[in-house]
């Protein structure tokens, strides 16, 4: 061992700072304070000992700090700065990333178009020589780009490709990142339950994190998820926490976190003193050119004057931005809030008296829901667009190579060829999943739908008979439900399938299936449980059922009183006693769950003689 007074050689000692430098990037996401502090350590360190290296990635540390925390003003010029510290130096990775922040800057501000202009400049290079989370930040730059200017399908694509680099793991932090601007784009198409699965897992990863303004984005997306989907009073304990975010650069920093977005959210939770409040705070931020935000703001000066009976008010504050909500197409501006724009006008027209204005706009709310429409649908139509390009792209390869095969020339620009199929092959296995996913899900319970339960069964019934194991079946239909339907009106029906579909999925093992069977029945798959086991359990899930209540709603046609003491009737087999086919062994249960139905409902019966049939 060297001796305490040994001198530490000096290419030690730099690479020790670049070290600290590049430990500061890492912490970026995972904990904000941290980075910074350890960014300023580094650059001083850097500056006076002359080291390079170590002083450009401090500073893009910090260049990216002010990109989160200050305005986009301060942020570009910073990181301008640092993209020609790394062009001294030819670290090509530093420079990527360095311009990936001045364009997320650019986009920050309004500039959406020169921003993806830029950033796709980037993205070929970027993709060889970034590692990561640094290509996470590179893709989710572009699909940030691309979710601006209206194009989901791209963005999606670039989201879920962001999101396979940087896994928890690997990620330093930045999935948690990804998960919240799937969970805006999801909002965009109208899809707030998948973007609320988004968000809770977002705000998972943020428990192992100490970043307090990613937080606060995730809760910002919750009051709007929530609120979009008529739960406005569950999000004030989320505006709340948002609220009590610190406003330096180690929390919120200079950034409004969308004062009027929280206001519309108070006002529909009936919290007026809560967003007059908001609604101050938000006329006096300072705040970017960006559409979405205007916009909202003048909703929220609308509705706040529609609760006062202040009508004309409200038709002056949405006047003000109806010119710009009616344009076809522009740069920032989301369906959501267009849609929310129209639906307020209706409804004030509507009260007025005014019955031609309120069709009107509800004739432009419909057309603004058809382009949401559409746009999932391109979304969903992407995969085959891409695939049809990459058949392209191979015959193109293969023409090439057989007219210069002989040539270096030839090589390289098939490698070149297959580099790009590579990349278009990635993009669609990412949309493809997100796809395969809305195919197998049923929207109003969160379970599989049929369609994923016929494709599953036979497989987990193969696997199970080659493991020499049991799998269960457990086919369950929720008592009187159409007398709910009858009593209490449809909604109220959806709302006990939705809250079962709840129950089911907190009840379910990693490996189970639940799955909706078609409307008021279920069907649950138990790998490695017997009839016996998954009886019990079953009877366990009809006990929790029994203790659920629910509210009758205000327009219930004729009964008012609420459900309680709800039940379900179920039948259950499993593959040890029922040979043959996955049909042989739904036929067997479902036989069970007539015999439930006929014993007078509120059991679990078992295709097994010598068990116990019911509780």
């Amino acid at each position: 061992m060297p001796s305490a007074s040994r001198p530490v050689p000096r290419n030690a000692l730099r690479s020790r700072r670049l070290a600290l430098a590049r430990r500061a990037w890492g912490l970026l996401h995972v904990d904000s304070t941290q980075a910074r502090v350890l960014a300023q350590q580094a650059a001083q360190q850097a500056h006076k000992h002359g080291d390079a290296p170590a002083a450009a990635w401090a500073a893009l540390t910090l260049g990216y700090h002010l990109l989160y925390f200050a305005t986009p003003e301060v942020s570009i010029p910073a990181l301008q700065a640092v993209q020609g510290q790394f062009d001294a130096l030819d670290d090509r990775a530093g420079h990527i990333l360095a311009a990936a922040g001045v364009a997320r800057g650019l986009w920050r501000s309004g500039r959406f178009r020169e921003a993806l202009a830029q950033v796709l400049t980037l993205r070929d290079e970027g993709l060889k020589v970034l590692r990561h989370d640094q290509r996470g930040v590179l893709l989710n730059t572009i699909a940030g780009c691309y979710s601006a200017a209206g194009d989901s399908e791209r963005a999606f694509a670039y989201m879920y490709e962001a999101l396979r680099e940087v896994r928890p793991i690997s990620g330093r932090g930045f999935d948690t990142v990804i998960h919240c601007n799937l969970a805006h784009e999801l909002q965009q198409l109208g899809d707030h339950d998948e973007a609320l699965r988004h968000i809770d897992q977002g705000l998972e990863r943020c428990g192992a994190l100490a970043n307090p303004r990613m937080h606060s984005a995730l809760l910002i997306n919750r009051v709007i998820s929530l609120t979009e989907l008529g739960r406005a009073p569950e999000a004030l304990i989320d505006i709340e926490r948002i609220l009590a975010v610190p406003t330096d650069d180690d929390g919120r920093g200079m950034l409004t976190p969308h004062f009027e977005t929280l206001a519309l959210s108070a006002y529909r939770a009936d919290a007026r003193a809560l967003g007059d409040d908001l609604l101050s705070r938000a006329l006096g931020a300072t705040r970017q050119d960006i559409p979405d935000e205007h916009v909202e703001l003048a909703l929220a000066q609308a509705l706040q004057a529609s609760l006062r009976g202040q009508e004309t008010d409200a038709l002056h504050h949405l006047r003000r931005v109806e010119a710009l909500v009616d344009r076809d197409a522009v740069e920032g501006l989301s369906p959501r809030v267009r849609s929310s724009v129209y639906a307020m006008l209706a409804d004030l027209h509507e009260r007025r008296g005014q019955p031609a204005e309120a069709l009107a706009a509800m004739r432009r709310w419909q057309r603004v829901q058809a382009e949401r429409g559409s746009l999932a649908s391109r979304a969903r139509y992407q995969a085959a667009t891409l695939q049809t390009e990459l058949l392209r792209m191979k015959h193109q390869v293969e023409n090439h190579d057989a007219r210069q095969r002989a040539t270096e020339r030839a090589r390289a620009e098939l490698q070149a060829a297959n580099e790009a199929l590579s990349r278009k092959i990635d993009e669609v296995q990412a949309l493809q999943g997100r796809l395969s996913d809305l195919a197998v899900r049923d929207a109003l319970t969160g379970l599989f739908n049929r369609r994923h339960l016929n494709d599953t069964l036979p497989a987990l019934l193969a696997q199970a008979r080659r493991e020499r194991q049991p799998l269960a079946v457990a086919l369950i239909d929720l008592d009187h439900f159409k007398a709910v339907n009858d009593s209490h009106g449809h909604a109220m029906g959806d709302a006990l399938l939705a809250a079962f579909g709840r129950l089911l999925q907190g009840g379910c093992r990693a490996a189970d299936v639940p799955c909706r069977y078609g409307g008021e029945e279920f069907c649950l798959l138990l790998p490695g449980a017997d009839a016996a086991t998954a009886q019990r359990r079953v009877q366990a899930l009809l006990e929790q059922w029994r203790q659920q209540s629910f509210a009758a709603e205000p327009a219930a046609p004729r009964d008012e009183s609420g459900l309680h003491g709800l039940s379900f009737s179920a039948g259950v087999a499993d593959s040890l006693r029922v040979p043959g086919s996955a049909e042989r062994l739904l036929q067997a249960a479902d036989q069970e769950l007539l015999g439930a139905k006929r014993l007078g409902r509120a059991r679990v019966l078992v295709h097994a003689p010598e068990v116990l049939r019911a509780f």
